[in-house]
């Protein structure tokens, strides 16, 4: 009796065994593919394993084409991701996360460079989707159901594509010509895209179009507010507005000090791009640095670039270019409380980074479509909202808002609107085990540190929109992909075929993995114990 392991693998049923005439056996090996944690906690569902594989093959346009099966996208994930597979990595355990995103940008660089195109086969449904909104949602939406065979039409306000990664991170994070040519590729698999259209009217464009279904889109563009008595609200901006207006070359003269009133990641793109325009520029945060939602890296670089910060602080009350501040205290549960104290700063205009909302005008008069207190459109667990045929996802749901996840509600959407438009339920298969670290049998931790992506010097970034991170060499990407584990996946090392004292296991060459003879094997759990990336289950066995 026999075992083949193969990438696709799944336990025999009713492995019955014949006791020996030794010890019996209670347990058998079975080759078992099971969930890495980086995968666990990518918002796309990347199988990052299978990639990162393929990369080690150098075999990059292979693992390019296996990445967009999840992800059309990835030279931009690869700058503007905030990563969390990495964080989750089991190499963290050792010495450094692998440089996930950063392979990832290798890859999608590399895909533009040598124009690679999306490799797909779909006979045509005759289905039609409207998406409304060309930001990460929208296009990912459209290029999941344009895989599956449906007629897919974009539609968005703005005069170029993108939402808020056109709009809202600047070019120092994500140029644009990688952004325009991502988008390019997506457009070129016979998505169409209408630019400088307006959808005033979300059901009667369905009518008009003849479309099975709709997916809308469109983001949080529109600045929170807040009350500071202030004799001159011109001198007030709100950061997505200066972000768009900057893009726009459109941009406001703010004066020489500017103060940005916020601590998220969009205060810090606000801050460092009105850094690059001239400007002497602080950030006022009323929480301290621990509790400031951006990423730190963000504060850090803003920081290197000659941002100053205003930690624990609120504006309550501008008088000409006077702010006065007042100082706040961090109670036992994180919130901040006034203190009565005050201080003031001089600047020439502020920039308020407080949040986005959402404008809801195109929802509200749409029978059943129901909406939370900031505006978000509520979708059930198949990403509809109360009317039937219409769909949402990306910043104007309830959901943490990055271009990461927003993208993960596009592949989740498309799966779900094929389903309506073939009158059947979508059931995502269920995940395997998850591989923690201290499930894997590790016979080998070399330390092999993170390979560190180069940047360019901080005079340069604070006067230029140049790209400030750059990317990995082949030699680097390479060497990255290389310290991956491959938790939960045989990567054919071999070491239970040299462990398995009875001779049970059979190599099968490349890619093709082991088999497993039943009738040697004694469940000594041998081959187990030496498999570093567990990729080896011990099963109870069946006796008669």
């Amino acid at each position: 009796m026999m075992s083949n392991c193969s990438k696709d693998m799944t336990l025999p049923p009713d492995l019955k065994l014949k006791k020996g005439s030794g010890a019996i056996r209670t347990k058998f090996p079975i080759y078992s593919n099971s969930l890495p944690p980086c995968n666990h906690a990518c918002p796309t569902g990347s199988n990052i394993q299978e990639w990162l594989s393929l990369a080690q093959s150098e075999r990059y346009e292979d693992a390019f084409q296996a990445l967009i099966k999840n992800n059309p996208m990835p030279a931009i994930h690869g700058r503007v991701c905030y990563h969390p597979c990495e964080s989750a990595c089991n190499r963290t355990n050792v010495d450094q996360a692998v440089s996930i995103h950063a392979v990832e940008r290798y890859l999608g660089d590399q895909a533009l460079v040598n124009n690679w195109q999306v490799r797909f086969q779909a006979e045509p449904t005759g289905k039609r989707v409207l998406v409304v909104g060309a930001g990460p949602s929208g296009l990912a939406t459209a290029y999941h159901l344009k895989r599956k065979g449906h007629e897919v039409e974009i539609r968005d306000a703005a005069p170029m594509a993108g939402g808020m990664m056109h709009f809202g991170i600047p070019a120092y994070r994500l140029p644009r010509d990688i952004l325009e040519n991502e988008i390019a590729r997506i457009e070129a698999m016979g998505i169409k895209i209408v630019l400088n259209h307006k959808v005033e009217d979300l059901l009667a464009e369905k009518v008009k179009g003849q479309f099975d279904a709709v997916f809308l889109a469109i983001g949080a563009h529109v600045g929170r507010g807040v009350d500071i008595p202030n004799d001159e609200p011109e001198k007030v901006n709100d950061a997505v507005s200066y972000l768009r207006d900057i893009e726009m070359g459109t941009a406001p003269v703010l004066g020489k000090r500017v103060v940005v009133y916020g601590g998220g990641n969009t205060a810090m793109d606000a801050a460092r791009t009105a850094r690059r325009m001239g400007g002497d520029v602080m950030v006022v945060y009323r929480r301290d640095r621990a509790h400031m939602p951006a990423h730190d890296f963000e504060c850090v670089e803003a920081m290197e670039e000659g941002v100053t910060f205003h930690w624990q602080r609120t504006i309550k009350e501008i008088d000409g270019t006077t702010f006065t501040l007042e100082k706040m205290a961090i109670d036992d549960s994180g919130c901040p409380q006034p203190t009565g104290e005050f201080e003031t700063v001089e600047a020439d205009s502020l920039i308020l980074a407080l949040g986005q909302n959402i404008d809801t005008k195109l929802t509200e008069s749409i029978p059943c479509v129901e909406h939370k207190h900031d505006g978000t459109v509520i979708v059930n667990e198949q990403m509809m909202t109360g009317y039937k045929g219409l769909f949402a996802g990306g910043d104007m749901v309830p959901s943490d808002r990055t271009v990461t996840i927003a993208v993960g509600h596009g592949k989740k959407a498309a799966a779900h609107i094929d389903a309506f438009l073939n009158h059947r339920s979508f059931n995502k298969v269920s995940k395997q085990p998850l591989i923690r670290f201290d499930k894997l049998h590790l016979w080998y931790k070399t330390d092999a540190e993170q390979s560190e992506q180069p940047a360019i010097p901080v005079i340069q970034r604070a006067t230029s929109f140049d790209e400030v991170v750059g990317g990995l060499t082949e030699e680097e990407a390479l060497y990255e992909a290389q310290r991956c584990y491959s938790c939960g996946n045989c990567f054919e090392c071999n070491g239970c075929l040299g462990a398995c004292p009875h001779g049970a296991i059979t190599y099968l060459g490349k890619s093709k993995g082991y088999k497993v003879d039943y009738d040697k094997c004694t469940g000594c759990e041998a081959c187990y114990s030496q498999c570093p990336c567990h990729a080896i289950e011990m099963v109870a066995a069946l006796t008669e």
